[in-house]
């Protein structure tokens, strides 16, 4: 996967079906162990509801894994349809929790997809994405008397500067792409910009802008 979709900040809302409450918590996850934790947790909070329904998708190890249950409910009524709905949408790195407390009335296997499809709909609505795309992590070491110049550079062409440490030159931790990658040592290459010193430090996931 090249590109993909997160959020930047989790988010709970609250949906009423027919009595029963669905209480959807949206969050952002870069672990499997991570997004396991988050789900004990939910359990353990909401240990008087009926059903913790359950669906992931996170990027680990340059694999995509997915995880979707039904905790209870009728089968294919809750995890699939969210999962769905996170791959529909490009979705990653994100886990979807519906804590439903029941009402007393059945909805049916058709009211119950609609209530958890619903109640993911709307927490995706309410968060503010990010879209990520797989780029370079790189060190540069630069001339005191040439970040400002580095500066302007970067903000043309939509370079993200992660880390900048003053030393006896300045050393900054840049996120690129790879066609901007491409760029950047053709411009070093040709001294329209001045580096003393570049090293690729590792391919990952990076913010797109």
């Amino acid at each position: 996967m090249n590109e993909f979709t997160t959020i930047k900040n989790n988010v709970q809302t609250e949906i009423v079906e027919k009595k029963s409450k669905f209480i959807a918590d949206l969050l952002y996850v870069e672990s499997v162990e991570q997004a396991e934790e988050f789900i004990k947790k939910a359990k353990k909070k909401y240990h008087g509801a009926r059903h913790n329904c359950i669906a992931y998708r996170i990027i680990q190890d340059g694999s995509i894994i997915e995880k979707a249950s039904d905790d209870g409910e009728p089968s294919g009524t809750a995890g699939l349809p969210m999962l769905h709905i996170l791959q529909t949408n490009n979705l990653a790195n994100v886990l979807i929790i519906v804590t439903r407390y029941f009402g007393g009335i059945l909805l049916g296997t058709g009211g119950l997809v609609r209530a958890y499809s619903n109640s993911l709909i709307e927490a995706i609505g309410k968060s503010e994405k990010q879209e990520k795309c797989l780029g370079n992590e790189i060190e540069l070491k630069i001339q005191y008397s040439e970040f400002d110049n580095f500066k302007y550079y970067c903000k043309k062409n939509k370079i993200n500067i992660i880390n900048i440490e003053y030393s006896e030159k300045i050393v900054c931790n840049i996120e690129l792409d790879a066609s901007k990658k491409e760029k950047l040592l053709e411009d070093y290459k040709e001294k329209k910009i001045n580096i003393s010193k570049i090293n690729s430090l590792s391919i990952k996931y990076i913010n797109k802008v």
